[in-house]
């Protein structure tokens, strides 16, 4: 199985359910920006209660690794699973939507985009990526975050709505990020 196949696969699985869901992380970084190498994808879905048995009952065992138990207490704690695809080691993080205001916005200005010819899945809008990939450089320091919003704006920097950016930046305290990153794209012109 390749990597869009088992996006495919999972989008599919998804609509079937009637599960909202987000692709994020560096699958949507590569959407709007630049290519670079993955062995994951990001997806913030609405899971609740009601979907474990389907989840697991779609994703098999003779195919797939899936905790039901892990899907509960993610579904519990707002927290995360794994779907694995072990033959390929490919992996799907699942992040089960908050009922935060962001997520909320997030959600509401999804993008249907075709990842690969046949199909369109729900994106995270770009400025939403950025807004993440900040809140993750924040809390654990990694280079690729601000790689893959350099490459974002750079790529499709025109259409990125930098109001909706700063706003978001105040109120999760990512401000001196943003800052910085339009310091390092101003840098990158000259």
């Amino acid at each position: 199985m390749e990597h869009l196949d088992l996006l495919r696969t999972v989008v599919e699985i998804f609509n079937r359910l009637g599960i909202r869901y987000l692709i994020t992380g560096s699958v949507a970084s590569m959407a709007y920006g630049e290519p670079r190498l993955t062995n994951d994808i990001d997806i913030v879905a609405a899971i609740d209660g009601s979907h474990v048995d389907a989840l697991t009952a779609f994703f098999p065992p003779s195919e797939f690794y899936l905790s039901g138990e892990a899907m509960r207490e993610a579904i519990r704690t707002k927290g995360q699973f794994n779907i694995i695809h072990p033959d390929s080691g490919l992996k799907v993080d699942v992040m089960v939507k908050q009922n935060t205001p962001f997520d909320e916005s997030r959600f509401s200005r999804a993008r249907k985009l075709s990842p690969a010819e046949g199909y369109f899945a729900d994106f995270a809008s770009p400025e939403d990526v950025i807004i993440k990939k900040m809140e993750y450089y924040k809390h654990g320091g990694s280079e690729k975050h601000l790689r893959d919003i350099t490459g974002i704006m750079k790529i499709s920097g025109e259409l990125i709505d930098t109001g909706y950016i700063q706003k978001w930046s105040r109120s999760m305290g990512l401000t001196e990020i943003w800052k910085a990153i339009q310091k390092r794209l101003a840098h990158q012109k000259s």
